[in-house]
């Protein structure tokens, strides 16, 4: 999720609950503004009848109107102690419309001149108050939907241009590539905290571009500095080989340095390939077919292990499978797998090779499964582990598959080693 719509949504959340809780208080104090004002009517009013009532006891005899009805009764002297104002909701059945309508019903004691106490009883309908609290309600909820509408549209636009220097700062920091020049950065802001994190960004940018320079130079420096004592190493053994005097015993020992000189320069190769590949100095890519790479490779690797007797079974599916990488490396990691399969087959065994168009499966022979998650790290030699191996062909297949964007797994199958190279599914923004 962008760090924009989780703002916006945490902050429209916030104002919803804020308008609510607002909305809620309102309501409550407009119903009690409301009922105080009702209350203050019927204690006014019956004030008044009161009055009426002690400058003209024939008042007591009659009887208010729907809209105001009140009634008098006479109560002993004892209630009238006991008797305390309230006010309550109730009822009231009308007869016209065979219903029962809200009132609010207020309570009272007073005394006449001859001391006697009467009850006087007074209710207001209050079916005007309901209807102006509906549309209140109607109002209000009108006014919090569009303050929340305006508010959102305005936080939203307010966002997108706060967060646009840092959107421009993503945008430039997706155009650096490994062992290329910083881009230049414009991105004009007032934002002191953007500015910093600018600022820092290019610093970075800038030590890590002088950093890739200065490991790939020593990298390349150190290799061609063991390169050519390895050279000069070999050419002395060949010689010390062909001198007559040897012994039969000494030649031995001669063939067992260079072999061991041999796999010293290939370590030296291999490493500084996977150097290179890690820090992405193979930036030129194309289509490749994996199929056609197999093609190419296959007749020569067999005649190579062809004393080993192992059957091949090759299927293509209908579609090749095509992969976006640099052409050399894309024959390297192809090669690297099938020279693993070939080089740790048993003799007689069997090699599968299966291509379609979004995998490559690659199945040998085995006595035993392989730990999967050592296996393509470097220098990693399983259990059956060759003397001339560098240890370092699938940690140099795995680095090359992660740089194409693919994914190279290893698994244990129905006693056969299995090695699946599948595209990575696309990474959704």
């Amino acid at each position: 999720m962008k760090l924009l719509h989780y703002t916006y949504r945490k902050l429209s959340l916030l104002l919803f609950l804020l308008m609510a809780a607002w909305g809620v208080l309102f309501y409550y104090a407009i119903i009690d503004e409301v009922m105080d004002e009702t209350d203050d009517t019927l204690e006014n009013y019956s004030e008044i009848l009161i009055n009426n009532a002690l400058m003209d006891p024939s008042v007591l005899e009659t009887e208010g109107s729907l809209m105001s009805f009140y009634k008098f009764r006479p109560i002993s002297e004892k209630e009238a102690e006991d008797f305390d104002d309230e006010y309550y909701d109730s009822t009231v059945y009308i007869e016209s419309e065979d219903e029962y309508e809200p009132v609010r019903v207020f309570k009272t004691v007073f005394r006449m001149p001859d001391g006697q106490f009467y009850e006087l009883e007074m209710m207001i309908s209050i079916l005007e108050r309901d209807d102006m609290v509906e549309a209140i309600l109607w109002y209000l909820g009108a006014l919090f939907l569009l303050f929340l509408i305006c508010t959102s549209i305005g936080t939203r636009l307010i966002l997108q241009s706060v967060f646009r220097p840092l959107q421009r700062l993503l945008n430039w920091l997706q155009q650096i590539q490994p062992g290329r020049e910083l881009p230049a950065l414009d991105n004009p802001t007032k934002i002191r905290e953007f500015q910093q994190l600018g600022e820092a960004a290019v610093d970075m940018g800038n030590r890590s571009y002088k950093a890739y320079e200065e490991q790939k130079q020593f990298i390349e420096n150190a290799s061609h500095e063991l390169q050519t004592p390895l050279a000069i190493v070999r050419g002395k053994v060949e010689l010390l080989a062909e001198n007559e005097s040897m012994t039969e015993e000494q030649l031995k020992e001669l063939d067992e340095i260079y072999a061991t000189l041999g796999r010293a320069v290939r370590l030296n190769k291999s490493l500084l390939l996977l150097s290179r590949i890690e820090n992405g100095q193979y930036t030129e890519t194309e289509d490749v077919s994996v199929d056609e790479v197999l093609d190419e490779l296959l007749p020569d690797l067999m005649d190579i292990y062809e004393g080993k007797k192992i059957h091949l079974e090759r299927a293509k599916g209908e579609e090749p499978f095509v992969i976006r990488c640099n052409h050399a490396l894309a024959q390297i990691m192809v090669s690297n797998l099938v020279k693993n399969s070939l080089l740790h087959n048993r003799e007689g065994g069997e090699l599968h090779i299966v291509t379609t168009a979004s995998s490559l499966i690659i199945k040998n022979s085995g006595e035993h499964p392989l730990d999967g998650e050592k296996l393509f790290r470097r220098f990693y030699r399983g259990i059956d582990g060759k003397k001339d191996s560098t240890g370092l062909g699938l940690a140099i297949a795995r680095s090359i598959a992660l740089s194409a964007s693919l994914s190279l797994t290893y698994k244990w199958q129905e006693g056969m080693h299995l090695f699946l190279l599948v595209k990575e599914p696309q990474k959704k923004s």
